[in-house]
């Protein structure tokens, strides 16, 4: 056995240990179960948007449908610039709705982070203690802030929550593009599942994502992450597990699941990935970094292997045995994801399994050097 294999064979053997121990991970945190209990949570919800004129109605309106008390719920909508009419959209509903009490701010540029300056825009005048962010191209269940509210209250006050991270999965559309991302974003969802389960969380996102003002101060709120162009939410989330892990919750339940839009083009898609892949260097969590190395290691070793394979640097067989073993272990994970997710039928995903490795290396190398561009935008590493 050559070289090649013996390297391609020792990162399969981490990345499974890891990948199986996430999975024992997911099975850990169970499911939140509602119980008969009045509202009593007041919550803000801060929404920065830029240039969301097609998608804000139908966030505000999903919001404007919640089921829960209007008069426990206020909302902040954060301008960041927007050269469309979505400023415009946000003015209509907000008559349309005038017994609701939304406020609409221009942000302010004060660090390399427009969402961060956003989300800090809002913080000192929002009402209540509690702050729940999504983004513009999302739909929130009805029951989404009563069954934080009911969360919250289950959970006894001195061991409860402060900071809770919810599920967020794509509005698909039935064709091959928008199955390949829900894929990979389930498989991100099962990630962070699961690192709640063995006590390693490092992983959420910002379009569900819930703390109190008290921790969001304790922690000195983005202070020290503000020159990242992004990591609004995982960055925050690491921030509070190095201070209190303990008041840092996963609420596994469908009715808090946010909705979101795919991308429909694959270059946009790219830059939205680089941007994810981008937060990975500057983690806290060792063990949030040594997964993304090997995560890494695991799809460039594949696509390296499967280059060589015309010149008979490793046998093919080799080559196969690894793909059927990674495709095992992340198919198990995908399952429980989908189970939660989505409910429905799960398909077998071969075709993106034989894509996703050479994607996912050409995003985390490219991350590691290049800009991206986002909401019009170039952000520079």
């Amino acid at each position: 056995m050559g070289i090649v294999s013996i390297v391609l064979l020792v990162i399969l053997l981490v990345y499974v240990l890891l990948i199986i121990q996430l999975i024992f991970g997911f099975n850990k945190v169970k499911s939140f179960h509602v119980t008969d209990l009045a509202p009593k949570t007041a919550f803000t919800i801060v929404i920065p948007f830029r240039n969301e004129a097609k998608n804000l109605p139908n966030l505000l309106e999903s919001i404007s449908n919640l089921n829960y008390p209007h008069k426990m719920i206020e909302i902040i909508l954060v301008d960041d610039f927007s050269t469309d009419n979505s400023e415009r959209i946000c003015i209509q509903w907000r008559m349309k709705y005038e017994h609701l009490d939304t406020t609409l701010l221009e942000n302010l540029h004060l660090s390399y982070s427009p969402k961060k300056d956003a989300i800090g825009r809002a913080m000192p005048i929002a009402k209540h203690d509690w702050i729940v962010t999504t983004d513009a191209d999302c739909i929130v269940n009805k029951n989404w802030l009563l069954t934080l509210d009911n969360y919250i209250q289950t959970n006894p006050e001195a061991s409860g929550p402060e900071m809770i991270v919810g599920a967020v999965m794509y509005r698909a559309k039935n064709n091959w593009f928008h199955h390949f991302q829900q894929l990979d974003l389930m498989s991100l969802q099962g990630v962070t599942i699961g690192s709640f389960g063995i006590g390693k969380p490092f992983m959420c996102n910002g379009a569900n994502f819930a703390y109190t003002k008290k921790i969001f101060s304790e922690i000195g709120g983005f202070g020290g992450i503000s020159d990242k162009a992004s990591g609004d939410d995982v960055f925050l989330l690491q921030k509070a597990v190095n201070t209190n892990k303990e008041k840092v919750h996963y609420l596994k339940n469908n009715d808090v699941i946010v909705k979101t839009k795919p991308e429909n083009d694959l270059y946009k898609l790219f830059m939205q990935r680089v941007r994810w892949a981008g937060k990975s260097t500057s983690y806290k969590s060792s063990y949030a970094r040594f997964l993304a190395v090997v995560v890494l290691l695991m799809n460039l070793s594949l696509t390296f292997a499967f280059c060589l394979l015309p010149f008979a640097f490793l046998n093919w067989r080799i080559l196969l045995i690894a793909f059927f073993i990674k495709y095992i272990v992340d198919y198990i994970l995908l399952y429980k994801s989908n189970a939660y997710l989505r409910k429905g039928k799960f398909f077998v995903p071969v075709a993106s399994s034989v894509i996703y490795p050479f994607f996912s290396s050409l995003v985390g190398i490219y991350s590691l050097f290049g800009s991206f561009k986002w909401k019009g935008r170039i952000f520079r590493k």
